[in-house]
């Protein structure tokens, strides 16, 4: 992965999982089984979940060179002036 990968990663693995055990909560679920089950699931679905994610914000972003994986330097008129 990239350097946006883990930021997006960490977000997923403690989003999806919350979610889906709150679902479990939500439906009556109280065993210990069904809301380490859904935190497992969860944790499962966030690692292709966050690498979709990460590939959308890239693709999407005009400054993103996907072919070298490195943001493109802006043009010498464009860059800021450093005084």
């Amino acid at each position: 992965m990239d350097r946006l990968g883990p930021f997006v990663l960490l977000a997923g693995v403690i989003g999806i999982p919350g979610a889906l055990v709150i679902i479990v909560l939500a439906l009556g679920y109280y065993s210990p089984w069904a809301i380490v089950g859904a935190a497992a699931v969860g944790a499962v679905l966030s690692i292709p979940a966050s690498h979709l994610v990460a590939r959308y914000i890239k693709r999407n972003d005009p400054e993103w060179d996907a072919r070298r994986e490195k943001p493109k330097k802006p043009a010498p008129e464009e860059r800021p002036e450093v005084i």
